[in-house]
């Protein structure tokens, strides 16, 4: 199963999130779910870099696809502009990953965690 978490702030945005895991719902390279879950998680990255406009060195990320892993963090700086749009791309990945988990709900789980 993959575990998806995103990390809320104790004012409530969204920092970054975690993946771990395969879904095991068909062979690799076949495996829809994994496909769909990794998109959704690479887009939100690539989107931080490229439409928030916030430096790759500054983001904190790691990435490990033998074993199903991506984490993401956002620097703790930033200003109002980039964290609002930080905050939009990080509400369409999870609305992506909740799309998912309504059509495959066996095989993604969603939590949230505190950072």
């Amino acid at each position: 199963m993959i575990v998806v978490e995103i990390s809320i702030d104790r004012f409530g945005f969204m920092r970054g999130y975690t993946i771990k895991g395969h879904s095991d719902y068909a062979h690799y390279g076949e495996d829809i779910v994994c496909a769909g879950v990794s998109i959704l998680a690479h887009t939100a990255l690539n989107s931080m870099i490229e439409v928030c406009g916030i430096d790759e060195d500054e983001i904190d990320y790691s990435i490990d696809d033998e074993i199903g892993y991506l984490e993401m963090n956002l620097p703790n700086e930033l200003d109002e502009i980039v964290l609002d749009r930080t905050q939009i791309v990080l509400k369409v990945f999870e609305l992506g990953i909740m799309s998912i988990i309504e059509n495959y709900p066996k095989y993604v789980t969603l939590k949230y965690g505190e950072v």
